[in-house]
């Protein structure tokens, strides 16, 4: 069978500043006919980073245009050909295969365009854990522990990004939707709005790329997850990627949790015990006044190694609030982790907060998921 380039696509080559440890590059498109299958777009593309293995792959996600760049789409893991996957576990030249791109609406070869981007993932495998409260049930149980068990799934190794969420508005919000003025703050977020609708652009402040966006509400969480593919963490999700599992290999694996009841994500030692700060807290004796960029304690990660699971900025998830208390009461969503406002007490693993997910706060982000 025949290759030929059907499209110049946008090479979208990602600094560590978005991406944080994985850079994709030399994107280009082939055209691949089929005997009875149609046609096949492969996506070619560069994946180079140091440390991408099974345990922390790189999760890529396409989004196309068939209108020269006006309109962009993400390209749904449906449309892959059988045995393409998101997921990649090495670096070097990778590609995803489009199968039926002919069959989607208004599709032009000469019009096409893709970017493709990359995420650092962490794999928090499946099997038993011991939770502190039933999901979205308050926090009525204090210290009881449940046994719980879920499924194996990929947590992003680092809260969304200033720079992450200003592309997607660079794409997405033209019209203005997404952004607020809390967010051109630069001592707090970092992101400016200019010019007009239906053009709008968005900038990042000088060195705020690799910084958590915040004034995010619950809804605008959502809609960055869906623009990249992912889902938001639930309660039980998170927790478990701070705590780890009985088995951080999964189920009745050969690595056993030594601490399966830890307090906070590196074990349990106050996030400023013996002058050592673990994490990004109250007060300004941790070296940041406020938010700090991504990764700045990853020697107290989680026992996946997943960083800022406490401090920061509170994480939004994906669980209701209600307790017996307030049966029925459907208006709130609840948040993890604590912020960089947030005192010892406040940064631990059950740690939970309540808020109106139209809430748009300096203290509150978020991260993916791919279930």
């Amino acid at each position: 069978m025949r290759y030929w380039l059907i499209a110049v696509a946008m090479m979208w080559t990602m600094g560590t500043a978005w991406s944080q440890d994985i850079t994709v590059s030399n994107v280009n498109l082939r055209q691949l006919p089929t005997d009875m299958g149609g046609m096949q777009v492969l996506v070619n593309f560069e994946l180079t980073g140091e440390n991408i293995t099974a345990d922390s792959p790189a999760y890529v996600f396409v989004r196309y245009s068939k209108d020269g760049g006006d309109t962009w789409q993400l390209l749904s893991r449906e449309f892959f050909s059988m045995g393409t996957n998101d997921l990649f576990i090495s670096g070097g030249s990778k590609n995803i295969v489009w199968w039926g791109a002919e069959e989607t609406e208004n599709f032009d070869p000469e019009q096409l365009q893709v970017k493709v981007r990359a995420i650092p993932m962490q794999r928090v495998a499946g099997g038993p854990f011991l939770m502190q409260s039933e999901p979205g049930q308050g926090r009525h149980m204090g210290e009881v522990l449940t046994p719980t068990s879920l499924p194996t799934c990929y947590v992003m190794r680092y809260e969304v990004t200033v720079a992450q969420y200003a592309d997607y508005l660079n794409e997405m919000g033209k019209l203005g939707r997404g952004w607020n003025t809390r967010m051109a703050r630069v001592e707090r977020c970092g992101i400016t709005q200019e010019g007009a609708t239906p053009n709008l652009t968005y900038t990042v402040a000088e060195g705020r790329d690799r910084y958590p966006v915040i004034a995010v509400s619950w809804y605008d969480a959502v809609a960055w997850l869906q623009w990249a593919g992912l889902q938001m963490p639930t309660e039980a999700q998170w927790e478990k990627s701070s705590r780890g599992g009985a088995h951080l290999d999964g189920e009745a694996g050969a690595v056993a949790n030594p601490m399966p009841e830890r307090k906070y994500p590196w074990g349990d030692e106050k996030p400023n015990a013996d002058g050592v700060f673990r994490c990004n807290q109250d007060g300004d004796g941790d070296g940041f006044e406020g938010t700090a960029p991504v990764g700045s304690f990853v020697e107290f990660n989680s026992p996946y190694d997943i960083c800022d699971l406490a401090g920061n900025v509170s994480e939004w998830t994906r669980d209701w609030y209600t307790t017996t208390h307030h049966a029925g009461l459907d208006g709130f969503r609840v948040l993890r982790g604590g912020s960089w406002m947030a005192m010892s007490a406040g940064v631990t693993i059950i740690t939970g907060a309540t808020q109106f997910p139209i809430k748009e706060s300096s203290i509150m982000g978020f991260r993916g998921i791919r279930e």
